[in-house]
């Protein structure tokens, strides 16, 4: 049986509480899933944000369905076990609404700023690996005896207790071969990046929005997800123009992002990016979902309502 589409809305440059008012009470109206924050603290690469916790414990005050998460948490930006109450707090406030989503932390000049060792990708993994253990037990209640490489736990129980059971839906957001290991085995939701880190920096390389590229990392995942592949959902970033000229708009959006080296063919057939009519566009998402199994898809609020003009159909 197909999985069901889902929407969040990432709520970039949105920096005050009546944008994030707005924002929220849209989306929950529009039929969104989810509202989504990231967790950086520079404006580079993308814009300036509120802190994702505090503002997720607001959106989900003022609204009563809409999900509310993180885009995603750098794990070396906090202890797992003060993160583990933290989400657990929002998670009993939001009365069961929290999605608590992962990642390693990669942009070196956050690092640097904030005065955190920026150590290899191997050592940033490994502990990342401990730490979704960890936090898959504390958010289930039993207390937690834990020994690795780089956490030591005994006997810590988190409180509160989260509403949701077994425990809030983790997401990892992943795009290098051992991360996307660890999220198939460990996630409820992947997040699969598009853009390329090299060296603690975003590289804009449109090669790895590409549908060879993608399918490399599904299969990726299909091997390490082995049995609970249909238990994992898939998502990604989403691009969205609703234009019937497709070949022209490719070519529009090929200029605008500064893209080289790919056509406008190549662009249409990303599976991050959708162009044409609302009809036509539904059309492709259901084809796409057959093909890919990718139901979750995250878009900023500039692409907020055309989303919603989908969902009806989808």
């Amino acid at each position: 049986m197909l999985r069901q589409f889902r929407f969040g809305v990432i709520a970039e440059n949105v920096l005050s509480r009546r944008e994030l008012t707005r924002t929220a009470q849209a989306a929950e109206a529009g039929g969104f899933s989810t509202l989504l924050i990231r967790d950086h603290f520079l404006p580079q690469p993308f814009g300036h944000q509120l802190a994702p916790l505090s503002s997720l414990s607001y959106v989900a005050a003022i609204t009563s369905t809409l999900r509310v998460g993180s885009m995603v948490m750098a794990n070396d930006y906090r202890s797992p076990v003060l993160l583990a109450k933290e989400a657990a707090t929002i998670d009993v406030l939001s009365e069961g609404r929290f999605e608590l989503g992962l990642g390693t932390g990669f942009l070196q000049a956050e690092y640097r700023q904030a005065d955190i060792p920026f150590e290899s990708p191997s050592v940033r993994v490994g502990r990342f690996a401990e730490a979704v253990q960890i936090y898959k037990a504390l958010l289930s209640g039993a207390p937690v005896t834990y020994s690795g490489e780089h956490y030591r736990l005994e006997g810590v129980q988190n409180f509160p207790q989260p509403v949701q059971t077994p425990r809030p839906p983790i997401l990892v957001g992943a795009g290098g071969k051992r991360m996307l290991g660890i999220a198939a085995r460990e996630a409820d939701s992947i997040g699969l990046l598009s853009a390329a880190i090299t060296d603690g920096l975003l590289v804009e390389d449109p090669t790895s929005r590409l549908a060879h590229a993608v399918e490399k990392r599904l299969h990726w995942i299909k091997e390490a997800a082995g049995p609970r592949l249909p238990d994992v959902e898939l998502g990604m970033f989403m691009t969205l123009l609703l234009r019937e000229d497709r070949p022209t708009a490719a070519e529009d959006l090929i200029r605008q992002r500064g893209w080289r080296g790919v056509t406008p063919d190549q662009v249409l057939a990303m599976p991050s990016v959708f162009i044409g009519s609302p009809a036509g566009t539904v059309e492709l998402m259901q084809e796409r979902r057959e093909t890919y199994g990718i139901t979750y898809y995250v878009v900023g609020p500039s692409a907020q309502a055309d989303v919603a003009q989908l969902i009806g159909s989808l």
